[in-house]
């Protein structure tokens, strides 16, 4: 299927940037779609999923633990340290940008989804990327599966990101397919309200300060 980057402004569709400036989103996407990038890394939607519960999650994983996850541990083929840099940069960047948005007196945030060519958007990979940044820290999420509230702001993400394993490795109970269809057609408000959500539960959570990130 044909996929290209949908955001609430629109689709993004760049090229990499080749007069050594600043790599921009789409320039990452480029990148991250390239021979250069290691087969099994992500792409740009489960990037920004991934980052997304990385800023939302309990505590903050260390820099080098996280960004070999995106390349799946494997190190991607840069043409030279200039590369490298703007590369990890503009990643690094995007991550400082989800903190920001989500702590806007107003929600800012927009989750980077694909739309296909018919404009359905696909909000999978985004999900799964989320839950991999779950699966990191999977003990200290605990509290946030064992809490009414919180719990239900991870189901439209877990079932979001179930979409992309075979029925067999889901287990449980999946959201009806009405549901689901409602799900994947409002997942761009959806999502940025649960990440949201989550951040400000383990704010809370977090004795003393009520703070758990700087």
């Amino acid at each position: 299927m044909d996929r290209f980057i949908w955001s609430n402004e629109g689709i993004i569709n760049g090229l990499i940037a080749a007069d050594g400036g600043p790599v921009s989103l789409d320039d990452l996407a480029h990148f991250l779609n390239s021979s250069s990038a290691p087969p099994g890394c992500m792409d740009l939607s489960e990037l920004d999923g991934f980052l997304a519960g990385l800023v939302a999650g309990p505590e903050v994983v260390p820099r080098e633990e996280w960004l070999a996850e995106v390349w799946d541990n494997e190190e991607p083929d840069y043409l030279d340290a200039e590369e490298k840099a703007a590369v990890e940069g503009a990643i690094f960047d995007r991550y400082a940008a989800i903190e920001a948005e989500l702590d806007a007196t107003q929600l800012q945030y927009t989750a980077i989804l694909w739309q296909d060519e018919n404009g359905t958007t696909v909000a999978e990979d985004w999900a799964a990327g989320f839950m991999q940044a779950v699966s990191l820290r999977s003990n200290a999420w605990q509290p946030a599966l064992a809490d009414e509230d919180a719990s239900v702001l991870l189901i439209p993400i877990a079932s979001l990101a179930g979409m992309t394993l075979s029925e067999a490795e889901r287990g449980g109970e999946a959201l009806p397919d009405d549901a689901m269809e409602t799900l994947m057609q409002d997942s761009g408000q959806v999502l940025p309200v649960c990440v949201l959500g989550l951040r400000r539960f383990w704010r809370a959570s977090a004795p003393g300060t009520g703070m758990v990130r700087h």
